[in-house]
């Protein structure tokens, strides 16, 4: 391995570095976009059952707060749960656009690697191009084999590694903006029924 990163040339260290983000992210979102952390199924069952035996009580709205993120739009239309339809809507669509915005950390950073990956390796190209020409004596033709023989690893190495990290990274990136487009539709579903069973319009 150390071979091939020596063959490819400096350049290469740049797109290690965006392979190694990258990972991280993509481990990172798997473990935090677990139905379990964000909308459990039985989430909603639960706090309605908590909520028609005990009312909102602070103790009620800090475990709401401190557990998944759906909890988290329970507890903003529990608070509200005196006043209008619509200021529970607006309590409540105010914490869903923070949890979006949790779900979709780091996401646009995977997205952003996904394009510069593929540009770092045609930098590793040019430059790799560069040693090429470099390699040629002008004044007797001949050239230097060493040198054009590194140029074209350099060249042709980091085109490799450049598209083999954005590939999987636009791969995972599409899936995780499903996951959370997915997550995003769930929690609104629960959220309107908790609102319906706040409002005595639907029973649990």
């Amino acid at each position: 391995m150390l071979s091939i990163i020596e063959a490819a040339g400096w350049p290469i260290w740049f797109i290690i570095f965006t392979s190694i983000v990258a990972l991280a992210i993509i481990g990172e979102r798997f473990w935090s976009l677990r139905t379990s952390l964000v909308a459990p199924r039985d989430m909603l069952v639960n706090t309605i059952h908590e909520y028609q035996a005990k009312g909102v009580t602070p103790d009620f709205i800090s475990r709401l707060q401190s557990g998944p993120l759906v909890g988290r739009i329970f507890a903003a239309a529990l608070m509200n749960e005196k006043g209008t339809r619509e200021a529970i809507k607006d309590s409540v669509e105010d914490a869903g656009r923070a949890v979006g915005l949790e779900l979709e950390r780091f996401l646009n950073t995977l997205g952003t690697i996904a394009t510069v990956s593929t540009l770092l390796g045609l930098f590793g190209t040019i430059v790799g191009m560069i040693e090429i020409f470099g390699s040629q004596n002008p004044t007797s033709g001949a050239g230097n084999p060493a040198q054009l023989a590194h140029g074209i690893s350099v060249a042709l190495y980091n085109t490799l590694f450049g598209i083999g990290v954005a590939i999987p990274a636009v791969i995972f990136y599409r899936h995780f903006r499903n996951r959370v487009d997915v997550l995003v539709i769930e929690m609104e579903s629960q959220a309107i029924k908790l609102i319906e069973i706040i409002r005595g319009e639907r029973r649990a």
